[in-house]
């Protein structure tokens, strides 16, 4: 699904994702994992178009993206739950669904789905209330449900739980689960029904990641240092790249 390729990127004259590859395959819920500053968020707006690609090379089911447009990127079905939600707080709950259905008329979709709702009920119950009037977690379910109305592949969630109260944490990390593991295709029909949607997110939270992924990726001073299946995170890898 996801293919990224040697790439080099800086912040200034600072070097700060060093000839880094990774495949995210289709189907597959990867967690990006990492200590701060080690080049996560930086790796996640190189995937969106957000920050140019110095060198190297960014792929979408085959296709070349690493030159596209943010936007284009959207229309190929990338959604984007950036770090800190980004809401307009100033617009409704219903506007900022809204704000999703410019990539998404492109591919047909010219409201924003019912199954949007169904997924986070609460949106249906707020449509008019200001997005900067909601908590946290309300806000975040906002944010998500807005990179869905896309119906998109991919998912990027760049960490989802930060700042979020136990309760919603949990009711994300089920979302999470079944929009990747193709449990709710018969109420949500805008889904991929044969693969599912494919996920990469950053999470920090070390008993989220494993419940919601199945994969990680390690970096460390902008540098991939370890993949593998979630099971194979041992205590050794995390004392060595994760612990503080």
């Amino acid at each position: 699904m996801l293919q990224i390729s040697a790439i080099d990127q800086y912040y200034g004259e600072s070097h700060t994702l060093w000839e880094l590859n990774l495949n995210v395959p289709k189907g597959a819920c990867m967690c990006l994992m990492g200590r701060n500053g080690v080049g996560k968020t930086t790796l996640l707006k190189s995937v969106m178009g957000l920050i140019p690609v110095r060198e190297g090379t960014i792929k979408i089911d085959g296709q070349d993206i690493t030159s596209a447009k943010a936007e284009l990127r959207a229309e190929l079905g990338i959604g984007y739950v950036p770090q800190g939600r980004e809401i307009f707080p100033l617009l409704t709950v219903e506007e900022n669904l809204k704000i999703g259905l410019r990539a998404a008329n492109k591919m047909g979709i010219k409201k924003v789905p019912e199954q949007i709702y169904e997924i986070f009920p609460v949106l249906k119950q707020m449509l008019n209330r200001r997005g900067g009037d909601l908590s946290g977690g309300q806000q975040q379910q906002l944010a998500i449900g807005r990179a869905l109305v896309l119906n998109p592949k991919l998912l990027i969630l760049d960490e989802p739980t930060e700042g979020i109260q136990p309760n919603i944490v949990s009711e994300i990390g089920d979302v999470i689960i079944r929009l990747n593991r193709r449990e709710i295709h018969e109420s949500i029909s805008a889904i991929n029904k044969e693969m599912g949607v494919t996920v990469l997110l950053v999470e920090q939270k070390l008993p989220f990641a494993r419940k919601v992924a199945d994969q990680f990726c390690i970096l460390e001073r902008g540098r991939n240092v370890a993949t593998g299946l979630m099971p194979e995170l041992s205590d050794e890898i995390i004392k060595k790249f994760l612990t503080v």
